[in-house]
């Protein structure tokens, strides 16, 4: 049994003990089955072929699984994406800048997918101007498909179904060969992205991506952001298929026998939030290898175009057979991460006006599930 299996095998009461050791059922059901169909829809096919797209845009990495996009066809041939409010993470993303990345990455899957059905993506970004210092209700893209036979296929378009965020332990105490990160950063866009194995910069930023996790995991505004967006178990995350999922056979039953709850994890001196901080300190430890994306600047087209690189690099990994897991944590913008945000860009030799856009670990660990969605249906914008 791994250490982080073990960790959270603590402390379960006669009743959790009893549907984990009792019940293939029980372990079987524990799937939330329905917040996972998106993953499926992506392969239908629809006379609109916008729908299509957006299928796959859909299922874009975005901070705390937020799903904030709104799409609105226009015409036949276009669609307008704006951003739900109600989705931001005000604590811990208070310019809305990761909230940005997340539609990088969903307008470059949505590029991809148009491709491959022969169509042209053309886009305008923030055709309202740019929306500082917070995004607003003005559209963050403006699509038109144009039809071109020639247009170039994507070889990412296949990985699509299958990149994960791996946010586990890496299974394999090796980093990854030169050669794989060299494709994950290509990828990424030439100067964008970039990868390291060396062992004394890896070293240190095991050491900084911890201090940042507690940083916010003990800043008591930015962790409550979190913990108010865990769903704990199949029911919860079934209802709410969005934000952070806390599910399986094992967290069910903690819940169930009172181990785990959203009053608990908020507390930092419950046993709770104590083995799930052990936990992640494990999931940091065996780290090898490192992936980060920079820009030249920081504006708005600089944060879509940091999270266009970062999903490339994200679905070149899955294509690699390798993990990839954003750590992100030290780029945040609140009061309190500003020593960690400093010393990262000092140590990756980022001077202003550059800016590092995303960290992520780099390694080789066991499948993981896809991410809970919302269908597309509950996107769509009525014109």
């Amino acid at each position: 049994m791994s250490k982080s299996r073990r960790t959270f095998l603590w402390g379960i009461g006669g009743a959790g003990l009893m549907l984990v050791g009792g019940g293939a059922l029980f372990v079987a059901t524990r799937r939330p089955s329905a917040a996972l169909r998106a993953w499926d829809a992506a392969k239908a096919s629809s006379s609109d072929p916008r729908l299509d797209v957006f299928r796959h845009a859909i299922l874009a990495p975005n901070p705390h699984n937020r799903q904030p996009w709104q799409i609105e066809l226009v015409g036949q041939d276009e669609a307008v994406i704006t951003c739900d409010l109600d989705r931001r993470l005000p604590q811990t993303d208070p310019f809305d800048r990761q909230i940005t990345i997340g539609f990088g990455c969903f307008l470059e899957l949505a590029r991809i997918a148009a491709a491959e059905r022969g169509l042209r993506m053309d886009t305008a970004l923030f055709p309202q101007g740019e929306p500082v210092p917070r995004l607003t209700t003005a559209p963050i893209a403006h699509l038109r498909f144009v039809p071109e036979p020639g247009v170039a296929r994507d070889p990412l378009f296949w990985a699509i179904p299958i990149r994960r965020s791996a946010k586990v332990r890496f299974d394999s105490p090796q980093a990854v060969a030169a050669g794989t990160l060299d494709v994950l950063t290509r990828a990424g866009g030439e100067g964008t992205a970039v990868a390291s194995s060396d062992p004394a910069l890896v070293a240190d930023l095991r050491a900084l991506t911890w201090r940042a996790w507690m940083i916010e995991a003990t800043t008591p505004r930015t962790w409550q952001e979190s913990v108010d967006l865990m769903r704990i178990g199949r029911s919860e995350i079934e209802a709410n298929p969005d934000g952070i999922a806390l599910g399986g056979a094992v967290l069910e039953a903690l819940a169930l026998a009172g181990q785990i709850s959203r009053r608990l994890l908020a507390d930092p001196t419950s046993r709770a939030f104590r083995s799930g901080t052990d936990r992640y300190r494990a999931i940091l430890e065996q780290t090898l290898s490192y992936l980060w994306v920079t820009t030249p600047g920081n504006s708005r087209p600089d944060q879509i175009a940091g999270g266009r690189a970062y999903v490339r690099a994200n679905l070149a990994a899955a294509a690699s057979g390798v993990s990839l897991h954003p750590v992100s944590q030290a780029l945040q913008e609140f009061p309190e991460m500003a020593v960690e945000f400093d010393a990262l860009h000092a140590r990756l030799g980022i001077n202003a006006p550059q800016r590092i856009q995303m960290l992520a670990r780099v390694g080789y660990a066991a499948a993981v599930d896809a991410s809970a969605r919302w269908p597309l249906e509950a996107k769509l914008k009525s014109s």
